[in-house]
């Protein structure tokens, strides 16, 4: 363990054992006989991953859905929030704590203040094993707050819950608290809410970039961070399958990350851009992403696209696979590749047998 790893796993063990016992299975006291009112609700994800941003976007949709006009404030860390939840209207106002706190320790504590300002009607903790967002559940002035663990359910379902749906699980088994409870509506899908105009450029980046506009585009996203990496002799390894398989009747091109690598050594037509909703259009665009286990991952699944994770480590992938209906996930490491080419088959097939379907119905 280097360094800087050491000094942030110190700084989490001591965080956690200060605000270890904050909001601990304390259900908030509720008046039944008063509806719910939800006019403002301040949520709490003190992260700056892109993942974990885009993970919060169906909590936001329920509560949306629950009031129309709600008024919702964040606290994030990093900017890349204000860019997700550009067309939002609900959400109002961001507050986002500084990437580096340490070295920006007054703005740190002012942005910390920001949030003792308002009054709101519901404080929700997304991560229930977050120091920062139990601490800031605590520190907000609201009448009702959610720190996460309410509503404890036994390990085995937990680790089966989707970290996109458990916050709105909890936010849900509140809602039971009161008489105007909602019903078991589907839970909302990632979505980074794509404007028609933003879709329409994504397109023409895309037809820029491949050379037969008439032919579906699968797109791949190589990169990760840290063990969640395949190294460039893997991804070679899995190009001599998929290109020779699908390169006549597919235009197939990857996806560069900000650090602008190329785990394909550009063996394929590459598009990289540092704007987020950028990429989400030209993600669209595509019949599907197949991408290592990242934010770049969710974020084809909030575009929306069809998406395949790759994913090393089991632990992981239950809580953090593509979300969404239609979406796939492999465990792979070394193993044969050719699990893999056969998900993207069923993945293309079904959407065939789909489109079919259609056309036939269509005709009777």
């Amino acid at each position: 363990m280097n360094f800087k790893k050491s000094v942030n796993h110190f700084r989490r063990t001591i965080m956690r054992r200060l605000t270890g016992g904050i909001g601990d299975g304390n259900l908030p006291k509720i008046d039944k006989e008063k509806p719910l009112e939800l006019n403002r609700v301040l949520i709490n994800r003190p992260n700056q991953r892109l993942g974990n941003i885009l993970l919060i976007t169906p909590l936001i949709q329920e509560i949306i859905r629950y009031n129309p006009g709600v008024k919702i404030d964040l606290f994030v860390k990093g900017k890349v929030a204000p860019i997700i939840f550009e067309n939002y209207p609900q959400v109002d106002q961001i507050i986002e704590l500084p990437k580096k706190p340490f070295k920006e320790l007054i703005q740190y504590a002012k942005v910390w203040l920001k949030i003792k300002k308002k009054n709101y009607d519901l404080v929700i903790n997304v991560d229930k094993n977050s120091s920062s967002g139990r601490l800031s559940t605590s520190f907000a002035n609201s009448k009702y707050k959610i720190f996460g663990n309410e509503f404890e359910m036994n390990s085995n379902q937990e680790i089966h819950i989707h970290q996109a749906q458990y916050p709105v699980y909890v936010f849900r088994k509140f809602l039971e608290l009161f008489k105007n409870k909602e019903g078991n509506l589907d839970i909302p899908t990632l979505n980074i809410q794509l404007t028609e105009q933003e879709s329409m450029k994504g397109i023409e980046m895309l037809n820029e970039l491949i050379q037969d506009p008439s032919k579906k585009t699968l797109a791949f996203f190589t990169y990760a961070t840290g063990a969640k990496c395949y190294d460039e002799e893997w991804w070679t390894e899995f190009y001599n399958l998929f290109y020779p398989k699908y390169s006549q009747e597919y235009n197939l091109i990857e996806i560069l990350p900000v650090e602008n690598i190329s785990m394909l050594n550009h063996r394929l037509p590459t598009y990289y851009s540092k704007d987020v909703r950028e990429i989400a259009a030209l993600m669209k665009s595509c019949e599907f992403v197949i991408a290592a286990d990242s934010g770049m991952m969710h974020l084809s699944c909030a575009a929306p696209t069809k998406t395949i994770g790759l994913f090393k480590d089991q632990s992981f992938l239950e809580r953090y696979k593509p979300y969404g209906v239609g979406n796939a996930v492999v465990l792979i490491n070394n193993e044969d590749k050719g699990i893999l080419v056969q998900e993207m088959d069923k993945l293309l097939f079904k959407k065939l047998f789909l489109l079919l379907n259609k056309i036939y119905i269509d005709l009777i």
